[in-house]
């Protein structure tokens, strides 16, 4: 019986991760290539922990556990980060995210915790009193924390997607500029790494350097990445300059547009910072711009709140919202049922 379940396991496992494989090369872009990865590193635990305990229930009753420990842990890491974020980069909402996020996180899970001991230890009805109201509230902060790992780890994924280096244009993203003028941090590390998948290319690409004049700069971000560029050995004609936009759905479109006005295969290549590409890639192919993207690393404690930036920016699109709703109300119903029952 056990060796069955092994290899059931197994089959599940390895068609988990052949459905990631082949749907995150066709639809990178899309969101629910994070199921089939947590699908398939759930069964690869489970399976190595069986190889280890030789029993199946053991390695599922510990990989469930391990899962809930993360989710627990997640909150004390973001208020962790969220206090190196206000330390290294002054106060700001902004800079607070992550430290908001895992205080509201905390709370819903301990309250959840607080009512299963509560109630159970007591013998008292599970539903009883103000217990449905902290199982709800708890349920849902456990419902979005799960939706938050499953964009993270795929957001890591992505980073390692394997990808062809000919490309014949790479799109830098701006953002914004020291003093209006400087090269920040931010910015020298997406430059820096289009430079490398510029050398990495048999065909020398042309860069798109993206990026307009904000309120607070002296010159574009465009002119800033070109003169970067230039300082870097690039010679001017391998340089370009977008400097009309002023999002990132503008760095995609106008961008486009002086790559169609050009011709040319078109195997293009969007670089910005590693917890930006991911919704980079998702407004081009909405866009209908055929292109990979591919990430700079940005400093650790800045990822996280950086992240959760771009979490809700996901989730709040249409057809995003739509199904993370509908999910929520699969999870939910049962409790609702019961208070309007009560």
């Amino acid at each position: 019986m056990e060796i069955d379940s092994f290899f059931t396991f197994l089959f599940i496992t390895i068609i988990l991760w052949a459905l990631l494989f082949v749907f995150s090369k066709l639809y990178p872009h899309k969101l629910f290539n994070s199921v089939f990865l947590s699908g398939a590193l759930f069964f690869t635990v489970l399976i190595i922990l069986y190889l280890f305990t030789n029993d199946m229930a053991d390695s599922m009753i510990i990989t469930l556990f391990a899962i809930f420990m993360a989710l627990l842990l997640v909150p004390f890491l973001l208020i962790i980060n969220g206090i190196t974020m206000l330390k290294n980069e002054g106060r700001s909402i902004a800079n607070m995210l992550s430290l908001l996020l895992g205080i509201g996180i905390e709370i819903g899970e301990l309250a959840f915790i607080l009512n299963v001991v509560f109630n159970y230890s007591l013998g008292v009805e599970f539903f009883e009193k103000i217990g449905l109201f902290m199982t709800f509230t708890g349920v849902s902060v456990f419902y979005f924390s799960f939706l938050l790992l499953l964009f993270v780890l795929y957001m890591i994924y992505f980073q390692y997607v394997p990808h062809r280096y000919n490309f014949e244009y790479i799109i830098i993203h701006g953002c914004g500029l020291l003093e209006g003028y400087k090269v920040s941090k931010l910015l020298s590390n997406r430059i820096d790494k289009a430079i490398k998948v510029f050398h990495k290319g048999k065909d020398k690409a042309i860069f798109i350097c993206s990026g307009g004049k904000g309120g607070n700069e002296t010159i574009s971000e465009a002119q800033a990445i070109a003169g970067y560029l230039r300082e870097k050995g690039i010679s001017e004609d391998h340089i370009i300059e977008e400097n009309r936009s002023v999002s990132t759905e503008e760095n995609l479109r106008f961008s486009y547009e002086i790559i169609k006005d050009r011709g040319g295969s078109k195997r293009i290549v969007l670089v910005s910072s590693n917890y930006h590409v991911y919704r980079c890639v998702l407004l081009a192919h909405q866009m209908g711009i055929p292109c990979v993207g591919i990430g700079a690393k940005v400093a650790f404690y800045y990822w996280p709140s950086a992240v959760i930036r771009e979490f809700v920016a996901v989730c709040a699109r249409k057809d995003n919202l739509i199904k993370i709703f509908f999910g929520y109300l699969l999870v939910v119903s049962p409790f609702i049922y019961v208070l309007f029952r009560r």
